[in-house]
């Protein structure tokens, strides 16, 4: 009798620990794709603003035929999105985008008729409502980020999610660069 009630012990318990590991694994799958989802996310709108950029750098061309450095460092600055790989390299090549982009904010001060100029005033619109989108993507995304490490690290998850291959996610973070206020000057 006494062997049959420790091997019922013993049996529960492993079944306790296997609908504990399930759930617990289930849970962090969707938790996982969650995170897949938000940074998706950012990269679309962050793609869609890097969308824009030809057709600002075309009508800006008709302009300001002289000012091919700032027009080379905004379409190096593009591709920079299309190769990067993790939150990071994304943050980085986002920044250097908006880096090159406040240099045409520079040119076109000098050319009047372009900032009266019909198409450019609609790009930059439509270039502002994206950079909207992209802090609010931004945001869910380091939400989502949040909740995966605070499920994952607490114990004792923690202990399973390393066995089972489920690593700490990266933040989408801003470099320390774009954390300075831009130096504006009225002329």
């Amino acid at each position: 009798m006494k062997k049959s009630t420790g091997l019922i012990a013993i049996v529960v318990v492993v079944v306790l620990l296997l609908i504990f590991g399930v759930s617990s694994y289930n849970k962090m799958v969707g938790l996982n794709e969650n995170v897949n989802t938000a940074y998706s996310q950012v990269q679309t709108v962050i793609q869609r603003r890097a969308d824009l950029i030809p057709n600002l750098v075309r009508t800006v061309e008709g302009y300001a035929d002289h000012e091919s450095e700032v027009l080379t460092r905004i379409t190096e600055a593009r591709a920079g999105i299309d190769n990067a790989q993790s939150p990071q390299e994304l943050a980085a090549a986002n920044d250097q985008l908006t880096g090159a982009l406040s240099g045409l904010n520079v040119v076109v001060e000098a050319y009047p008729d372009l900032k009266a100029n019909q198409n450019f005033i609609q790009l930059q619109d439509e270039l502002a409502g994206t950079e909207n989108r992209i802090s609010v993507e931004r945001r869910n995304y380091n939400e989502s980020v949040q909740q995966y490490n605070n499920t994952r690290n607490r114990f004792p998850m923690v202990m399973m999610a390393g066995l089972l291959g489920f690593e700490a996610k990266e933040y989408f973070e801003a470099s320390p660069e774009s954390q300075e206020a831009p130096e504006v000057q009225f002329n």
